[in-house]
């Protein structure tokens, strides 16, 4: 039978359901979303940093949502609810498979995917495009899904990275290695762009050798004690190479009796692994030569007893300001700003840390390291002076004003090498292209294939290599002293470059996070994982005055003042420039990337920050009011929203920022059909999940809203939102839907009513706001929940009734009488169904954590949803999922399931705020519950329990 079917809303009929609008097995996208922030090798996250990027899983599940129908939307297919039921769940099943990183190369899967969207949008998909493209997650997870992908973004750096994921690779997909002899030594296809990949990797190390011919003498090595079999020192040295240099900035002591270099240092820890202990000593000698004739020498410490503690480590007190080592006198951080306003801050080696035997070896600093490092300050360093606003950007404030002050004059003078042998390793790549038969043609950017442009395509993946290499070659990096890491971290471990006291300098000829050809092998690592079969287009461009025909809308747009893209983007604009600017010549022509017209609620940029909400605000209802105008009502767009957290911890789902985001989007002529919460921050198993914290991001599916949309009052509303609810609820729980998020996600169902109408009128004739619906919705909620309480088993209302008078409380025996009687039930009754303890004139609910692990249903005579729920919830995290699964399969047909997965989650409400360990319980079995659900029907009860007991069933 042909399923297919037309695109295309006839006039007067309603609009094809999509999955999105319906159901998703949400835990399973939240829990892949998370464990991607795990996987580095391949993930194109590693092409370039860019902040706060969504989860490949949570866009690719997103986007096929968006575009395979719901089994709703075809009665003639699937008539029952039953049919429609199993028909979503194996759709569902699609979506996990999907999410899991492990299967991104599984062609067969895809397939599958794509002829599923295929067939909900007759064989003619609409193009997708991210007009706030940023890292390129969204458009790159629609060509993975076989869609043409467009991306735009204001920002020249984002666009640069979103034309290296999907517009540049399908052009090269499929051919071989130009750089001589790689091709030759190898059989069969180069599959996707792994040849061009491995071109990345070999000029890569190309520009390594000719960096080292040039620059080797300023890295130079160390001579590291050689100890003898008993590890006793034997007084002789052997060359190991250089990791880093450990530095700390200093000022003048203003004590005039002391007048010392006084080193500024935030910890004076080196290493913290067991038995191999590694801290600098601070020692004050005398030195006619020195300021106030004395310094400060540094040696090595390694004696854990005389180890620096939480409360003496390093000089500096946070955010107050530092210590003399010598005097002991304390010198505020305004002295310190004062310094550095006059540039009378310097710098002083600390420590130089060297490659041992599976060990670091940390040395004393020399006089030849120190000079090593002093090398004249290049005249053209990249020009562009950093923002001033103190929130993000510190290093001003001491005056580093300037990019180029954030780096020393060594790693200035590396960079800077390395930007020009982007240009030189250009000509190679064309050189040894021509030579292997590729015609000339034209350059990228005029859309050429041919030599020229493959030469582009190298020199591109390879400026961005010399680019994120500036993030671990910076004056802004950390020597990490955790035992895992021992090593320099990034500049941006946050989303800011605030300004550091001791930083780690790298050698960039070892091998690791410093080097130009490990930067490149990561390029090429997430070049080999792209799909690059799709075409793909890239364009800068303002989402607020775009073309949006013919384009589907999923987008992660900015949010607020979370995160400073334009200035922060600068730190990599000023390398990406001097290296590309030839290449890409229209995305570097400023000298700093536009910033007037980003949208982002800056306070300093716009004069406060009740101007910089409104110019946010404004300018993103202009977007979206911009991109309705030529939606296409067939398919819903699909919207990030970030959420602040202490917006969150403050205010919770009705916080005044989503209400305003909300508010704008229905102002703007669109209709909220559904809000699904995405997380990525998560820990451990899915019970572990903290049971009252909020998703970090809420994806919204939208529609346009009818011009003819009648109005209504907010009786209607309420009428309307209690009975679409009551419907929504059972295909939301389909998916698996964590209790703690099922809050959030009935906003989506609730707002579909809510902004189907014109407008909602109060009694007084004012229109509701969304502040009140959102409120509305939330007690709807609350009284559907109880309205079902009313239709459960006798022993499970009694438990429910005890637990919100007195919660796990022992109490005296009447209490129990007086709730069990009017329920026609006894308390000796209800304590042998085994959920309450009573003797001694006491009874108290029994914890499902105190459950008897021994429980055999079917010996059980008297079972009702509580006592089933929590033995399910308590088997789920105490045993897993083959154990709740066991007992579900031993349950089912003796009570309804579906009322236990509900129940799961009015426990889990029930008791967020008075036990969240308990509650964690019921949101680990609600979040599991579609696979445990699963796994329950492929067991067979009285088998196993025969199995387990040695019983007969």
């Amino acid at each position: 039978m042909n399923t297919a079917v037309q695109p295309g809303t006839p006039a007067g009929s309603v609009p094809r359901r999509k999955l999105i609008e319906v159901s998703l097995p949400l835990e399973d996208i939240n829990a892949e979303s998370a464990r991607e922030k795990s996987i580095r090798h391949g993930h194109p996250s590693t092409l370039h940093l860019w902040w706060a990027r969504r989860p490949l899983a949570a866009a690719r599940a997103v986007l096929f949502a968006q575009l395979v129908d719901d089994p709703s939307s075809h009665p003639e297919l699937f008539a029952t609810e039953d049919e429609q039921k199993k028909e979503r769940e194996r759709l569902h099943g699609i979506i996990r498979r999907l999410v899991v990183w492990e299967n991104i190369s599984d062609e067969g899967l895809y397939r599958a995917a794509r002829e599923e969207i295929l067939k909900s949008t007759g064989g003619n998909p609409p193009a997708v495009l991210d007009p706030f493209a940023g890292g390129g997650t969204i458009p790159l997870e629609a060509q993975r899904l076989g869609l043409a992908a467009h991306a735009s973004d204001l920002n020249p750096v984002p666009v640069l990275i979103n034309k290296s994921l999907i517009e540049t690779p399908p052009k090269f997909a499929g051919r071989p290695p130009v750089f001589p002899g790689v091709a030759e030594g190898r059989m069969g296809p180069w599959p996707r762009v792994t040849g061009l990949a491995e071109d990345v990797r070999r000029y890569g190390a190309w520009m390594r050798d000719r960096a080292q011919e040039r620059l080797g003498h300023l890295y130079p090595t160390a001579r590291v004690p050689v100890p003898g079999p008993d590890g006793e020192p034997t007084g002789k040295t052997a060359e190991a190479t250089v990791i880093a240099w450990i530095w700390a900035r200093t000022v003048a002591c203003p004590n005039p009796a002391c007048g010392i270099r006084m080193p500024l240092v935030r910890s004076w820890w080196l290493g913290k692994k067991k038995d191999k202990e590694a801290y600098v000593v601070p020692t004050v000698v005398e030195d006619a030569s020195a300021p106030g004739g004395r310094r400060v020498e540094f040696g090595i410490g390694h004696d854990p007893e005389r180890a620096p503690t939480k409360t003496h480590d390093g000089t500096m007190t946070s955010g107050r300001g530092a210590t003399c080592v010598a005097c002991e006198g304390f010198v505020e951080l305004t002295a310190i700003r004062s310094e550095g306003a006059a540039g009378r801050i310097g710098v002083q080696l600390l420590a130089v840390v060297a490659e041992g035997n599976r060990r670091r070896v940390y040395l004393a600093p020399d006089e030849e390291h120190a000079k090593a490092a002093g090398v004249p300050r290049p005249d053209d360093a990249p020009m562009g002076s950093i923002a001033t606003n103190p929130r993000w950007f510190s290093p001003p404030q001491y005056g580093l004003t300037e990019f180029s002050d954030l780096f020393t004059d060594r790693q200035l003078t590396t960079l800077m090498t390395f930007t020009d042998l982007v240009g030189e390793a250009r000509e190679q790549v064309l050189a040894d292209a021509l030579a292997a038969g590729l015609p000339a043609g034209a350059r990228l950017a005029q859309r050429g294939t041919g030599a020229e442009a493959y030469a582009d395509a190298v020199a591109t993946y390879l400026g961005q290599a010399v680019s994120r290499l500036s993030s671990t070659n910076s004056s802004l990096c950390r020597w990490n002293s955790a035992p895992s890491k021992e090593s320099v971290s990034d500049t941006f471990s946050r989303h800011a470059l605030p300004m550091l006291w001791d930083f780690a300098e790298g050698n960039t000829f070892c091998k690791g996070p410093c080097d130009i050809e490990w930067s490149a092998t990561w390029v090429s690592r997430a070049l080999d994982m792209l799909p690059s079969s799709t075409h793909g287009t890239v364009t800068q461009a303002d989402a607020s005055s775009r073309d949006y025909t013919g384009l589907l809308v999923s987008t992660d747009p900015p949010y607020y003042d979370n995160i400073g893209y334009s200035d922060l983007s600068d730190f990599f604009y000023v390398w990406l420039r001097r290296s590309l600017r030839g290449i890409h010549p229209d995305l570097f022509q400023t000298m700093l990337v536009p910033k007037a017209e980003e949208l982002v609620a800056n306070p300093y940029r716009h004069g406060s920050k009740e101007n910089a909400e409104e110019f946010f605000e404004n300018g993103f209802q202009h977007v979206f009011a911009h991109a309705r105008e030529t939606a296409s009502p067939d398919y819903p767009i699909t919207v990030f929203y970030a959420f602040k957290q202490a917006e969150l911890e403050k205010e919770g789902v009705a916080s005044t920022g989503w209400s305003t985001f909300l508010e704008g989007m229905v102002r703007g002529g669109w209709t909220i059909t559904a809000t699904w919460p995405v997380r990525s921050e998560r820990g451990g198993r899915m019970i572990s999940v903290g049971t009252n914290a909020l998703a970090s991001s809420i994806v919204l599916a939208l529609r346009p809203r009818e011009t003819t949309a009648p109005a209504t009052d907010r009786t209607g509303f309420l009428a309307a939102l209690h009975t679409e609810l009551d419907e929504a609820l059972p295909r939301i729980r389909e998916g698996a839907i964590a209790p703690a998020d099922l809050r959030q996600t009935i906003l989506g169902p609730g707002m579909a009513v809510f902004s189907r109408f014109s407008r909602v009128l109060e009694d007084d004739g004012s229109t509701m706001s969304v502040k009140t619906a959102l409120a509305l919705i939330n007690q709807t909620f609350d009284s559907l929940q109880n309205e079902h309480d009313a239709e459960l088993d006798a022993d499970t209302r009694f438990c429910l009734d005890w637990f919100r008078s007195y919660g796990w409380d022992t109490r005296p025996y009447g209490d129990a009488e007086s709730l069990a009687v009017p329920l026609g039930l006894s308390v000796d009754g209800i304590a042998r169904g085994g959920t309450l303890t009573s003797g001694a004139g006491k009874v108290a609910l029994v914890k499902p954590q105190d459950l008897d692990p021994r429980w055999v249903p079917a010996h059980d005579d008297r079972l009702s949803l509580w006592e089933v729920t929590c033995h399910l919830a308590r088997a789920y995290a105490t045993a897993g999922r083959e154990e709740a699964a066991r007992l579900m399969s031993e349950v089912a047909g003796r009570v309804d399931l579906d009322e236990v997965n509900r129940l799961a989650t009015r426990l889990y409400e029930l008791m967020e705020s008075q036990d969240s360990s308990t509650a964690g319980l019921f949101n680990g079995l609600g979040g599991a519950w579609a696979d445990v659900s699963s796994t329950s029907t492929t067991i067979r009860p009285a088998a196993v329990a025969e199995m387990l007991f040695g019983e007969e069933i």
